[in-house]
């Protein structure tokens, strides 16, 4: 296993046992508002503050950014050179799951490497799901290796995502996405981006759909699709997806089908 790798394990495992431990007193967490929609936790903060202090005692030079903390420069960042190396953290995806006792939610952590993702590690602390990959490696689930599912027919493929609900301004925008629910097996929104992606790339999901997404939310998860076989890719299958947010990601039989059914 890759030593990055291995460092990011040990900080996802800390950020969890701080996750574990606060799903006993949720009552007791203090939650804050971010936005009209979304919520941090005193527990999102202590995670994030977990995994940073692991992945800085091992690389003090490297760069961070997380969803709470924002860009954090490395030691170096003093000179005003962006470091090549860089994690991408989102230390409780899920938040309004966790919130509500929901066990949907999970910790994100990527190394991108000169804007490469080569890291990736989503672990689900309520099912002790460790989900890992190195750029070139494949992917696994606790220590087994994982490949997408191989189904060929976009009416037998379960699909998740998120995509905006119907408002009176953005009706048009909104149904886009309509055929991906209607035409598909299932559509299902777990809460928690990062799980969806890892869903993908285990096979439970047949492909995934994210609208306005952040690079915590989807960096992680892209690499572990793509290492497990799948395709990753904006609406028109290009590779803007970090840039806009917009992404797909799927097996590539329903990948190229996801495609076709939202630009018919």
């Amino acid at each position: 296993m890759h030593p990055m790798l291995t460092i990011a394990i040990k900080a996802a495992r800390r950020a969890g046992a701080i996750i574990n431990r606060g799903s006993l007193d949720i009552d007791k967490v203090q939650i804050a508002r971010k936005g009209p929609n979304d919520f941090v936790t005193e527990i999102d903060h202590a995670a994030e503050e977990a995994i940073i202090e692991v992945l800085r005692d091992a690389y003090p030079d490297h760069s961070f950014l997380g969803e709470e903390s924002g860009f954090v420069s490395g030691q170096d960042g003093a000179s005003g050179a962006a470091p090549e190396y860089q994690w991408i953290i989102d230390p409780l995806d899920g938040t309004r799951n966790f919130i509500h006792g929901f066990p949907n939610y999970a910790v994100s952590i990527a190394l991108a490497h000169k804007g490469v993702i080569t890291q990736a590690v989503v672990y689900d602390p309520a099912r002790n799901e460790m989900f890992t990959s190195t750029r070139g490696g494949g992917a696994f689930l606790n220590d087994r290796r994982v490949r997408v599912a191989n189904r060929t027919r976009f009416n037998e493929a379960m699909l998740a995502g998120r995509f905006p609900t119907v408002t009176s301004s953005n009706r048009k925008g909104a149904e886009r996405f309509y055929p991906l629910v209607d035409e598909s097996a299932g559509f299902r929104r777990l809460g928690a981006t990062v799980l969806e992606l890892a869903y993908v790339a285990c096979g439970r999901l047949d492909g995934f759909c994210g609208v306005n997404l952040q690079a915590w939310d989807i960096a992680a998860g892209s690499l572990l699709v793509m290492e497990a076989g799948g395709l990753v890719g904006d609406f028109e299958g290009e590779q803007s997806w970090m840039k806009t947010g917009n992404m797909l990601a799927g097996s590539p039989k329903i990948f190229t089908q996801m495609i076709a059914a939202l630009q018919a």
